[in-house]
């Protein structure tokens, strides 16, 4: 396995294949860098240099006790992208990793960030406020906590639902996509899990998306009942001085995996842009 230690000992586990321009991918919760599969295989045939990793406390990184928030994740990710040396990278987050990447990019990215893409992001805030009234409720990510913290192996299995939108009339269900999920998300730790929902619902990204100077691709399904597109992705675009948005009818949250033909097509006409 190929993993760095970190300055505070933590064990970082990542892929690295391929050669050429670098391509980062940066997983949701409270998944792994497994998740991006059919974006790593398809961008490594086209000749491109594939990483991911699993995010301090998922998949097979260490299981600490500290360091689930925003900050710490990206500090970690400079840390290994410096390690590995990357310039001119194209930085691609889904769910949480999207808030994972506009943080990167805004704190460290400056010479290593060519291009980001926020797939199904948490940008620019998730949680209800009197300053972001139509948020989601505070209610809806305590029930998460509750369900992680004491339920986790069957809340894990009934997420998939909403996640993948199986729950949706005609859906073609993959007890595959749902027993994978399922799987990546018990190899981490429940308490990196459990601190990982405040960082993805209250996570204030608003500053990191004004700041950014490189072109952004913000993609998004209209039917994401999940990270709800009104107060995410059409919000977040907004906020970028060079961003682009496609949103897509139908699709869920989980569409990397699900609609992946679609999102690899559309990756691939922003990087080569």
């Amino acid at each position: 396995m190929s993993t760095i230690k970190l300055k505070d000992g933590t064990e970082i586990y990542y892929k690295d294949w391929g050669t050429g321009k670098p391509l980062f991918f940066h997983h949701g919760w409270p998944l792994s860098s497994d998740d991006w599969d059919a974006q790593m295989s398809f961008f490594l045939q086209q000749g491109y240099r594939v990483i991911a990793h699993d995010r301090r406390g998922h998949g097979r990184s260490s299981q600490t006790a500290s360091g689930h928030d925003m900050d710490t994740y990206a500090a970690d990710v400079a840390e290994l992208t410096a390690a590995l040396d990357l310039k001119d990278a194209v930085h691609i987050g889904h769910s949480t990793g999207g808030g994972e990447v506009i943080r990167y990019a805004a704190k460290y990215g400056k010479g290593r960030v060519a291009k980001a893409v926020l797939i199904s992001a948490v940008t620019p805030i998730m949680v209800q406020s009197p300053s972001n009234p139509d948020g989601v409720p505070m209610s809806i990510f305590d029930d998460i906590r509750k369900g992680t913290a004491y339920n986790r192996s069957q809340y894990f299995q009934d997420f998939t639902i909403p996640f993948y939108g199986y729950n949706r009339d005609g859906a073609k269900v993959s007890q595959g996509v749902r027993d994978n999920w399922w799987r990546q998300g018990m190899m981490g730790a429940v308490k990196a899990h459990y601190d990982c929902i405040k960082a993805f619902s209250e996570t204030d990204f608003t500053g990191d998306l004004k700041s950014v100077e490189m072109p952004v691709l913000v993609l998004h399904g209209e039917d994401d009942q999940i990270v709800p597109f009104p107060i995410t992705g059409q919000k977040a675009v907004k906020l970028l001085k060079n961003g682009k948005l496609i949103s897509y009818p139908g699709f869920p949250h989980g569409m990397p995996t699900t609609e992946a033909e679609t999102i690899n097509e559309d990756l691939l006409a922003f990087i080569q842009s």
